[in-house]
């Protein structure tokens, strides 16, 4: 029987192109204070256009800015340390109230751990959940797909595999591990999602596909129907 439902956060809870609009403004606030100007435009056609990685490198050499490894240094830790200006996927908000009554709730989330930290802070979440584990507490190396942070919340809840989901949207690194610990898996593929045409072989894919968090009430409720019959046909034997 299902106990608890843990969730991924970027993308699968809200839009992480929020985040990244949020940071640009933060670091377009920076550098006015440093008389330069544009960069916000610049860095979000930029991410518009599939940039990633460098993008304040070449946003600052489309301003014509001078600049050395330091200054982007300060750049990132002002685009990673900010308080976003971020709200929930609607469908995040609505399953969320629905399920928190019923099971066990919690989130694994990979990336910096003040970054995260400042996200969930930020969607105003904290109360929601019965754990929150932020891989990046334990070290990059145990990032997902580590087994890490899944043992985590296996060990805070006190559950084992079979009782738990996990719902994300990466079929890079989120499924596989938690498949191997027994884990039931559901990949939210969103029209817009960051992940949305990643090809990966079958150990990587999730059990289960939606496009909405409103589909989980009725799948859900399927998994509870066949595991109530299991249980039925145990009894008649």
């Amino acid at each position: 029987m299902i106990k608890a439902i843990i969730f991924d956060l970027d993308d699968t809870l809200f839009p992480e192109s929020e985040f990244v609009k949020s940071g640009f403004i933060a670091v377009d606030n920076y550098l006015r204070q440093q008389g330069v100007v544009g960069f916000y435009r610049e860095a979000l056609y930029l991410f518009n256009q599939g940039a990633r990685g460098n993008i304040f490198n070449l946003a600052l050499d489309q301003l014509k800015i001078d600049y050395d490894s330091g200054f982007i240094n300060k750049l990132v830790a002002v685009y990673r340390e900010h308080l976003p200006t971020i709200v929930l996927h609607e469908d995040a908000k609505w399953a969320i109230q629905y399920l928190k009554d019923k099971y066990k709730l919690g989130i694994i989330t990979d990336g910096f751990l003040v970054t995260q930290k400042n996200k969930v802070k930020a969607l105003g979440i904290v109360d929601d959940f019965d754990v929150i584990v932020f891989s990046d507490a334990y070290g990059r190396e145990n990032w997902k797909p580590s087994s890490v942070p899944y043992a985590k919340v296996m060990e805070a809840l006190q559950l084992k595999g079979e009782q738990l989901i996990y719902v994300g949207d990466n079929p890079a690194k989120d499924f596989v591990t938690a498949k191997k610990m027994g884990w039931l898996t559901i990949q939210i593929k969103r029209k817009q999602g960051e992940y949305l045409n990643i090809e990966v072989s079958e150990e990587y894919q999730a059990h289960f596909v939606i496009e909405s968090l409103f589909e989980l009430k009725n799948l859900l409720l399927d998994l509870e129907k066949e595991n109530n019959s299991k249980f039925e046909g145990v009894e008649n034997v």
